[in-house]
């Protein structure tokens, strides 16, 4: 485990070779699992004001359960994560060419919002979770991202410069640079 400020790092990070490959997984990680995305209490507002500019990205069966439920829902922990279009799909994907893509991310990418994704999809495969005063950076190994690791390795990407953009999007430019002297460092 490494520390740095408040927060706790897992090993993971300095050893697994990581890059997505959506032509091999298609991403499936906006598909599968049991709950949508989780999101930040700040991101609900963000996804409220951003809606009406994101709806043109997302499928029709996205925008009605968005309508229907709004921009989140809870899940069985009770934590809040986005919602899902009859119990599979995260209700901001559309898909183009048989890849699930997100239409937050798509409406970002066409300048109509300054929002490019939730925190928690910018950062997988590493998943955050609070534990009493710090937050735990974990990564999540799940199957569907099997070809992530071949490519990373390929590649010659580390999971952690692989996810520099999102980890100095959440702690910050000076956080990262104490990461990358603790990692490089060992």
């Amino acid at each position: 485990m490494i520390i740095i400020d408040d927060t706790l790092i897992s090993e993971a990070l300095k050893d697994i070779y990581f890059a997505c490959d959506l032509s091999r997984c298609y991403g499936k990680c906006c598909v599968e699992g049991d709950a949508g995305a989780p999101l930040e209490e700040e991101e609900i507002s963000i996804l409220d004001d951003f809606i009406d500019k994101i709806k043109p990205f997302m499928t029709k069966e996205g925008c009605a359960v968005v309508e229907k439920i709004g921009v989140f829902e809870y899940d069985i922990d009770a934590e809040i994560v986005t919602p899902l279009v009859n119990d599979r799909e995260c209700a901001f994907v559309f898909f183009e060419s048989g890849i699930c893509l997100c239409a937050i991310e798509k409406a970002w990418l066409a300048g109509k919002i300054d929002f490019q994704k939730p925190i928690s999809c910018h950062l997988y495969p590493v998943r955050l979770s609070k534990l009493m005063n710090h937050i735990a950076i974990n990564y999540d190994k799940w199957g569907i991202c099997k070809m992530a690791l071949v490519n990373g390795k390929r590649e010659n990407i580390l999971l952690y410069k692989y996810l520099e953009i999102p980890l100095i999007r959440k702690f910050g430019k000076f956080w990262y640079k104490k990461l990358i002297a603790v990692l490089e460092k060992e």
